[in-house]
């Protein structure tokens, strides 16, 4: 592998979840250039629910080319946040790419969001962004190639996110404002921070599993949108750009892709795609 397909050969990237959905989609995508992946995640045995688990999204790294870590942990543990970051440079020698992946979703507002649901939101999405963040960055610091990618959107004021789901949009954007933190801690120097979000739902097992089925599908993209906006981003330089909030669409557009069909969940579908939230 050599030139533009070999972008990221040789570079290692802890991520937070990534059994399954668009996390293993941006994990294959780096694997076929020879990246190594090291993944932190709870899914240790089937779930009739939800296909994949740690150990089948390592097998399916290695068969794309790349070498992998599979990690049975809770990104809201410390210790197992602390564990993986070990055993990743343990394995690999370091960390150049810290993906922070992991997330949970309950479309409620106040009221009628149970505590349970919102403090496992808070938990996974901001707590553990800054976990895996906060562990990984004394190893990030002595790469050339440093980069932090965190799935989280664009902050945006209009207050019809927070009238529908402040408890979400609050986790969501709190994942984004600390890694737009990182960028501006960091600024100046080899390390970059920046975060990604879909222009359109996204269909994995998990949104299909909230329902919608065929619905959902006619008017959503594949994750393998997200992937190659994943895998622009973490080509550039280290240092080059940080601080920044990207759309799929725009990071693609700017790479000279023309068009979006090709990513369409039911490529026969002329449903208008649903826009994703907070765009």
């Amino acid at each position: 592998m050599t030139g533009a397909q070999s972008r990221l050969a040789g570079r290692t990237m802890l991520m937070s979840g990534g059994s399954r959905g668009i996390g293993l989609a941006i994990a294959l995508r780096a694997a076929r250039d020879g990246a190594n992946i090291a993944l932190l995640a709870k899914t240790d045995t089937p779930d009739p629910r939800l296909p994949g688990t740690v150990h089948t999204a390592a097998a399916e790294i290695e068969a794309a080319g790349g070498k992998a870590l599979g990690i049975v942990g809770d990104v809201r543990e410390a210790e197992d946040v602390r564990r993986a970051v070990q055993a990743t440079v343990e394995r690999f020698g370091g960390i150049d790419v810290v993906l922070n992946n992991a997330s949970a979703i309950a479309l409620l507002s106040s009221g009628e969001l149970p505590l349970k649901r919102y403090d496992l939101m808070m938990d996974i999405n901001v707590r553990g962004t800054f976990l895996l963040s906060s562990l990984a960055l004394p190893h990030l610091r002595e790469s050339s190639h440093a980069q932090i990618l965190t799935l989280s959107p664009p902050l945006n004021p209009d207050r019809r996110w927070l009238r529908d789901h402040a408890p979400y949009t609050v986790s969501k954007y709190g994942m984004t404002m600390l890694t737009l933190g990182i960028a501006e801690q960091h600024r100046g120097s080899a390390l970059s921070a920046n975060c990604l979000w879909p222009a359109t739902t996204i269909v994995t097992a998990a949104t299909l599993n909230m329902g919608g089925g065929e619905d959902t599908v006619n008017c959503s993209r594949t994750p393998g949108i997200m992937a190659d906006a994943a895998y622009e981003i973490l080509s550039r330089p280290a240092g080059q750009t940080t601080g920044q909030t990207f759309v799929d669409e725009e990071v693609l557009r700017e790479s000279g892709v023309a068009g979006f069909d090709g990513y369409r969940a039911n490529p026969a579908s002329t449903e208008p795609l649903h826009r994703d939230l907070f765009l």
